[in-house]
């Protein structure tokens, strides 16, 4: 199980990605990350879970926590059957603030059938965000497929979130986001995010190498409260990093970036830039990660 970003996206095998993928570096796709290593068995039922620090959240690519520290968690409760439920959460800052506690919580279920060669999960994710307004909160449907070749593991997902006023550009242009004067108030729109995730682990060694490849598809990213999940409508994100595992720990590694160019973003300023040194979030960055798994 590949612990890095969220997101899922991300090459990155999030969460529920090849385990089961929706938001450790923190998703970096659309997958909670829940390491399933170890759970712990009642029955027909398993539980299993995971805590993990990272140098930076990147959800898609693009940072929620002003490219600094976040501490991520996840919980997931699966049945024989396929059926699962679960919740992830992380500190955000910057860019994935929504107000409130600025925390995100991602409340997920699905059902999970394995064929032949392969996994297929149909699920839906809840991104809640607790104590802001209400607006910010939606949901996402998703669709995966994994399969196992030797030490290769791959998957290949699609979720789609239907029109939403948590993804509507309420806002035309960061300025007016920052001043609080809405040109769509209500508007609402939808997301579409395809990713491919890769990774292989080396034998007789705790090391495992992995990549992703995303495409988002969707409003250009001034949602409610100036700012948006996703960020600038159409764009491709990417990531190649390598996991180790020492004992209970695994440490993580990745470099990930997109294709959002500083003139592309130039309207969501002063919101889509790092607090400190202006710098885009949505820039090449490498990102470290450590996670334990019960």
């Amino acid at each position: 199980m590949l612990t890095f970003f969220r997101g899922a996206t991300s090459l990155c095998l999030a969460a529920s990605a090849i385990a089961i993928a929706t938001p450790g570096f923190a998703q970096t796709n659309n997958d909670p990350i829940v390491d399933e290593t170890d759970p712990v068995e009642a029955g027909e039922i398993t539980i299993s879970g995971s805590v993990a620090l990272v140098s930076d959240y990147r959800f898609r690519g693009v940072s929620q926590t002003d490219e600094e520290l976040a501490v991520q968690g996840g919980v997931s409760v699966g049945h024989s059957s396929g059926a699962y439920v679960g919740a992830w959460a992380s500190n955000l800052a910057g860019w994935g603030t929504f107000g409130g506690s600025n925390t995100e919580l991602d409340i997920y279920g699905g059902y999970a059938v394995e064929l032949d060669a392969a996994t297929i999960d149909v699920g839906v994710t809840w991104y809640m965000y607790p104590g802001g307004a209400d607006t910010t909160d939606f949901f996402e449907p998703y669709v995966k497929l994994s399969t196992t070749y030797g030490p290769v593991e791959a998957l290949v997902g699609v979720a789609y979130a239907p029109k939403q006023e948590a993804l509507g550009k309420v806002f035309l242009t960061g300025a007016d986001a920052a001043a609080g004067v809405p040109n769509d108030p209500g508007d609402k729109e939808d997301n579409l995010y395809l990713w491919a995730d890769l990774s292989a682990g080396v034998p007789d060694t705790g090391l495992t190498v992995k990549g992703h490849l995303g495409y988002s598809d969707g409003n250009s990213g001034l949602g409610p409260n100036g700012t948006s999940i996703a960020p600038t409508g159409t764009y491709f994100d990417w990531l190649i990093g390598a996991d180790y595992a020492v004992g209970p720990l695994t440490l993580g590694v990745a470099y990930v970036d997109t294709d959002i160019s500083r003139s592309e973003s130039a309207y969501l300023l002063p919101n889509f830039q790092n607090t400190k040194d202006g710098s885009s979030i949505a820039s090449s960055q490498v990102v470290f990660s450590l996670s334990a798994g019960f």
